[in-house]
């Protein structure tokens, strides 16, 4: 077989295009797996605390209310595995490990049960007896209703979300039903897996902006009064939102259910909007704070991280690139130099778990990326 050979002008021109095309695969992929309508968040800019959650109000409060019974179709995008397409239970399911069953899209809906992974069921993540039954449109909204186990649904019942200090009732993977822990509660609550508690979180803050102008809380044992989240319950899942940042699988479910209800879950495309709301922080909304500038000169993997972070360069010919690590509240946690010929591995182990800003310069180009720790 005959070696083709290139001139070095020839060489350049193809390593120029290669590196050009992949650009540009990482901009289109950057940009469809964020779908978030240009300008749909806009009328909240500069916004904080009541009035952030006001102006969120108004732009996600009107949209395409589900039938009750097209949330079994709903769950075929929504709520879909990717490894085996079987339905995604956040009360079986076991991330990083084997759950003891899977359910099957339509063959496996409830129907009777008698014990776990008989079948699942519509799970009304905030209970419907809290706001008085079947209400529109609460009663069929996606953004709190998930496919679960019909017997664990059963064990959960109407019981506030919680912290359990002694278990009553464990599943197979591991949600609990016990007195709580919480200071400004004592009742009975329902815990569910670490792995989940900021999926319920921000759940919780989406129905706290969505109908804060409905009662959430007609029973008094709620995690709600009214429109607001309870003292002891903000704080909680201020915590939980925090610990459990937000997931592959809730990006991808926030855009397969506005797809459905024309809506999306504001606290999952901006985790930082919770302390903005809720918490304590006083900066202004910006919906622009997370964006790719051209030309991309850099791409970072894995993300979310644990411990580290790969910086690829496409532009072999830069020297120094400044690194800086920027907390979502525009604090600086880290900052150096250091020349990126190729290949770069960052160590963020010692970081906490939380969203971060990783910002590449080099010369007078900038590149900006939103990054997870777990």
């Amino acid at each position: 077989m005959n070696n083709i050979r290139f001139s070095p002008v020839e060489t350049r021109l193809i390593a120029s295009l290669q590196t050009a095309l992949l650009i540009l695969c990482l901009f289109t992929a950057t940009i469809s797996r964020a779908q978030i309508p240009q300008g749909y968040y806009a009328s909240a800019e500069g916004q904080n605390g009541q009035a952030l959650r006001t102006a969120m109000y108004q732009i996600i409060k009107s949209h395409t209310s589900l039938s009750y019974n097209d949330l079994w179709q709903a769950f075929y995008t929504t709520d879909v595995r990717p490894d085996n397409g079987k339905v995604w239970d956040l009360y079986s399911d076991q991330p990083g490990g084997s759950p003891a069953y899977y359910f099957t899209f339509g063959s496996d809906q409830c129907g009777n049960y008698s014990g776990e992974g008989d079948c699942y069921n519509r799970e009304h993540s905030v209970p419907k007896s809290w706001f008085g039954g079947s209400v529109a449109p609460m009663y069929t909204d996606l953004f709190h209703l998930y496919p679960t186990d019909g017997f664990v649904n059963s064990k959960r019942g109407n019981l506030p979300i919680g912290q359990v200090v002694n278990a009553t009732w464990t599943s197979t993977n591991g949600s609990k039903v016990g007195t709580s822990n919480i200071s400004g509660y004592a009742g009975q609550v329902f815990e569910p897996i670490d792995s989940f508690k900021g999926d319920f979180a921000r759940t919780y803050f989406y129905m706290a902006v969505c109908y804060m102008d409905k009662n959430l809380g007609v029973e008094t044992q709620s995690n709600f009064t009214g429109g607001d989240l309870k003292p002891w319950a903000q704080q909680l899942l201020l915590q939980w939102a925090a610990m459990d940042p937000v997931s592959q699988k809730e990006i991808d479910r926030n855009n397969a259910v506005y797809q459905l209800q024309h809506n999306r879950n504001p606290f999952i495309d901006y985790p930082e909007l919770a302390e903005m709301i809720f918490g304590s922080d006083t900066s202004a909304f910006a919906s622009q704070i997370f964006e790719y500038k051209l030309p991309v000169l850099w791409s970072i993997s894995p993300n979310p991280t644990t411990d580290y972070i790969n910086i690829q360069s496409f532009d072999y010919q830069q020297n120094k690139t400044d690194i800086e690590i920027i907390d979502m509240r525009g604090k600086p946690i880290l900052s150096l130099q250091e020349e990126i010929t190729e290949n770069y591995r960052l160590d963020v182990s010692s970081l906490s778990a939380g969203i971060y800003l990783l910002r590449l310069t080099s010369g007078q180009n900038v590149n900006t990326f939103k990054i997870v720790k777990q």
